[in-house]
């Protein structure tokens, strides 16, 4: 997660402040259940999404299969769906 904050700034430019407080107070894992668990995207990922980097979002992270067997169903739907409405995996950018 910390990899994520340090990619977001430093190749999408955008550095995500509250992200960095949330992972020191919550750790890893109940931050990015925390914001699975909002019912809608996060300002980060929004941020993301207008640089055309949804791969650099939590749930993109939460998908890959190296950390998907931590969350449940429910939360990898919830990721999934986010990615997927927002075009993830399509050549759409903004902008």
């Amino acid at each position: 997660m910390r990899e994520l904050y340090d990619r977001a700034r430093y190749e999408a430019g955008y550095t995500a402040g509250y992200f960095l407080s949330m992972l020191a107070d919550l750790g890893a894992l109940a931050t990015a259940r925390k914001l699975l668990r909002a019912p809608a995207v996060s300002d980060g990922f929004a941020a993301l999404w207008e640089r055309g980097r949804l791969d650099l979002t939590v749930e993109a992270l939460v998908t890959d299969e190296a950390f998907a067997p931590l969350f449940t169903d429910r939360e990898l739907d919830t990721a999934r769906n986010r990615l997927a409405q927002f075009g993830h995996g399509t050549t759409h950018r903004a902008g």
